[in-house]
């Protein structure tokens, strides 16, 4: 029998790193995505994944930053509002589904670590997951950037994805 789980916002975070500059990171999050979970029982053997976030809603604490995250020389969000993500399979510590930044879909795999099951003190049942990794933003036509004098790029292609994600059974 197949169990629905609804995404707890408020004890979920959706981030990502990206080196800067070649000797630093900068991190930002997207503070408005919801997830839609379903299993087969509580071991998660089985899970279906959608992932969907609001890519006006990307936030990296400086606005004139986001801002040009936001244009068409990343995200593009007047044309392309969200990223969608679709898993396909789930094993060994692995998430392996499709991202779709931009109308371009491609191939993720995902380091998942199920955090477990606990009944919070009102009766809910929550489960908890962190899920990572690192996609290159390339290809997903992320390509601008700037070459540094001495070497290197300003904006490292390769972006380090960090999320929490709560949920509970519905």
């Amino acid at each position: 029998m197949s169990q629905n789980w609804k995404l707890d916002p408020t004890h979920s975070e959706l981030g990502f790193k990206v080196k800067h500059l070649m000797i630093s990171n900068v991190t930002g999050k997207i503070t408005k995505f919801d997830v839609q979970l379903q299993s087969d029982n509580d071991s998660f053997n089985n899970p279906s994944i959608q992932l969907e976030a609001e890519m006006a809603s990307i936030d990296t604490g400086m606005g004139q930053r986001d801002e040009h995250l936001k244009s068409n020389e990343f995200f593009d969000v007047a044309n392309h509002p969200t990223m969608k993500f679709v898993s396909k399979s789930y094993a060994n510590g692995k998430l392996n589904g499709d991202l779709t930044i931009k109308n371009v879909t491609k191939p993720v795999v995902l380091d998942a670590e199920f955090g477990g099951i606990m009944k919070d003190p009102w009766g809910n049942t929550k489960a908890g997951f962190t899920i990572s990794g690192t996609i290159n933003r390339k290809e997903w036509d992320l390509t601008w950037n700037a070459p540094l004098e001495a070497g290197g790029l300003v904006v490292s292609e390769d972006v380090k994805i960090m999320s929490e994600l709560e949920f509970a059974k519905v």
